[in-house]
């Protein structure tokens, strides 16, 4: 486990460490077009910024909520979507994933949210449940890459 902090990001430095961050992993890495990485979304969402002692950005993560959320959930006011989960490869393996996910879920409390639904990568399915989430619907793709919805009540 490496030593980082978790934060909601504040001000536009921090939203374009987040942005940065999302661009290496999904855009360079993944092949994700980026007209479908960014979104309107983007300036309504709390985004969460994991960074290293020294400040290096290490990680981040989105929280929808609202209509926002209900819109991509089905479900109610009461859920947050959490998305663009995204961590650096240099740091991946070292809890920093875990982190992010813990970080927007205090988040979502302090939003009086009750439950988190996510669109994970088929590969990611492990990590989530280790976290508490629960599969469940089908198979769909996602920016040409599997998913399946997962949710968790808190």
């Amino acid at each position: 486990m490496t030593s980082c902090t978790v934060r909601v990001a504040e001000g536009p430095e921090d939203v374009d460490a987040c942005f940065a961050v999302r661009k290496e992993v999904f855009v360079v890495e993944q092949g994700v077009p980026a007209d479908l990485e960014y979104d309107a979304l983007d300036a309504t969402a709390v985004h969460v910024l994991a960074v290293a002692a020294d400040g290096t950005p290490l990680g981040t993560g989105r929280l929808l909520h609202g209509a926002d959320a209900a819109g991509r959930t089905g479900a109610g006011p009461e859920v947050g979507s959490l998305g663009r989960l995204a961590v650096r490869v240099a740091a991946r393996g070292l809890g920093v994933g875990a982190a992010l996910v813990r970080g927007i879920k205090d988040a979502a409390g302090k939003r009086g949210l009750t439950a988190i639904d996510l669109h994970a990568q088929i590969g990611a399915l492990g990590f989530y449940e280790r976290l508490g989430y629960t599969a469940y619907g089908p198979r769909f793709l996602d920016a040409g890459i599997a998913h399946r919805a997962m949710r968790r009540a808190f």
